[in-house]
């Protein structure tokens, strides 16, 4: 009777360290000492429960199996972490979330045939089955749509864009709700007499979600990732209610949570409704270069780096490119030159610039960039006007003035930096290829615009190079 105390007032005291360390995740300085902070209260909660858990008066079994696959999955989780590339991040969260909801369906699959616990028959129209079917379908689209999400990030699935398809996921979705209603309508039964109809509510779901994410553009990858990841947190809350244990049901509940905020921040921070992003496609159409008015215009390496050592006011905004190019590191050590010779450089960060939300904070972290020095897209857009140079390195859509004044535009709307009021922009980029959004930056027309073409790390190293020579 003790034990089952100390382990309830061990799952408080873990759910404690989860809001704690949640709490931690909400600023760069303190985000690492929040992870920290939260795995202890995880860990807290493994060992209680190994330690004092009991059903029906026997200890916990096969603790050495228990142990033994926390060891391996740590192993492969840490060297999976340290190899992984910065490019890549947004593919490991994928990948993570994954595994988090089926985890989730695995306990739904185990749960319910132990359902009548001994008996011949059990009712089925009950929380607790509800609870089951809820984790098993949540758990599953999170699984296969995570799945697919990791793909289009990889670059090996491309999007699927049938107009009628929404259509098509509109109704799957809705004759998932009804077979769940189907399941539960039957009575007492005896839980393995229905698994059929388990493994058809899993199937259905598992393909639901590779429906669910197909459609949807590069463009909206950070609300995907997002929404996914709320979707794990409610499948484990589900098991947290199916076990009656606070801290499961506390962890699910702050990342389901946590995942729709962010999720309708990032919707917020795109101008679109949460149904746009899952039903619409966001990509093509607008203009095309011939109807953009203006010319390109280049820059060269050395004019580059006279127009940025004699500046007063530098801002740079970093994109996905710079993330390829593996160039933060260069980026910074830009920064610390230009710094030296008096200019003020600052780091515009647009919400949902990158593959995942802030994508760009932990890349430049990683690079040791100052906290204090990025910037959030609505605190540096009215500074803009009266900086010298905007250094734009593989960002595109996220800086492209058709979001303000093309209603025609599918990104219409969308809240932009403003790279286009600074009095001078040079924009790193390959070539004049598109961005997600597959549209034309009217930015790159502008007359204040110069193009410095090459792959950022390069370029980087080549203009760093110059501002030192000057």
């Amino acid at each position: 009777m003790i034990g089952t105390y100390i382990l309830e007032i061990s799952y408080i005291i873990a759910s404690v360290f989860f809001i704690f360390g949640l709490k931690m995740l909400s600023h760069p300085e303190t985000a690492r000492k929040g992870n920290i902070v939260a795995a202890i209260g995880m860990v807290l909660a493994i060992v209680f429960t190994i330690i004092f858990h009991k059903k029906d008066g026997q200890s916990i079994g096969n603790v050495g199996f228990i142990l033994a696959a926390l060891l391996v999955g740590t192993v492969i989780g840490w060297v999976v972490a340290k190899r992984v590339k910065m490019t890549a991040m947004p593919q490991l969260v994928s990948l993570f979330n994954g595994m988090g909801g089926f985890c989730a369906a695995l306990i739904s699959l185990m749960e319910f045939p132990h359902l009548a616990h001994g008996a011949a028959t059990a009712p089925v129209l009950t929380g607790e089955v509800l609870s089951i079917l809820i984790g098993l379908f949540i758990g599953s689209v999170s699984f296969s749509g995570s799945m697919i999400a990791f793909g289009k990030l990889n670059g090996n699935v491309g999007d699927l864009r049938i107009k009628w398809l929404k259509y098509v996921n509109i109704g799957m979705l809705l004759i998932i709700i009804v077979f769940i209603g189907f399941i539960m309508s039957k009575g007492d039964v005896n839980p393995l007499d229905i698994m059929p109809l388990i493994y058809i509510l899993l199937a259905m779901s598992l393909f639901y979600g590779v429906l669910f994410v197909m459609p949807i553009g590069g463009a909206d990858m950070p609300v995907v990732i997002s929404l996914l990841n709320s979707f794990t947190g409610v499948a484990a809350a589900t098991g947290g209610f199916l076990y009656s244990n606070q801290a499961m049901l506390t962890g699910g509940i702050l990342v389901g949570s946590a995942g729709t905020i962010l999720t309708v921040l990032m919707c917020k921070a795109m101008n679109r409704s949460l149904l746009n992003v899952v039903v619409g496609v966001f990509g093509g159409g607008g203009a095309s270069a011939d109807q953009v008015d203006g010319s390109i215009r280049e820059i060269s390496l050395s004019d580059s780096a006279v127009l940025l050592s004699y500046s007063q006011k530098v801002v740079i905004v970093p994109g996905y490119g710079l993330a390829v190019a593996q160039a933060q590191h260069l980026c910074h050590e830009l920064e610390k030159l230009l710094e030296e010779k008096g200019a003020e450089v600052r780091y515009a960060i647009h919400p949902v610039a990158g593959r995942m939300p802030g994508h760009m904070n932990v890349l430049l972290a990683e690079a040791d960039v100052s906290y204090d020095k990025l910037i959030e897209m609505d605190d540096i857009n009215s500074d803009l006007p009266n900086t010298d140079v905007v250094v734009i390195i593989g960002a595109n859509d996220v800086v492209n003035p058709a979001a303000e004044n093309d209603p025609s535009s599918p990104i219409y709307g969308m809240p932009i930096i403003q790279a286009h009021d600074a009095k001078n922009i040079i924009v790193m980029k390959r070539g004049m290829g598109k961005g997600y959004a597959a549209i034309e930056n009217v930015l790159f027309f502008n007359e204040k615009t110069r193009m410095l073409f090459g792959d950022a790390k390069s370029t980087l190293q080549k203009l760093v190079a110059e501002v030192k020579s000057l």
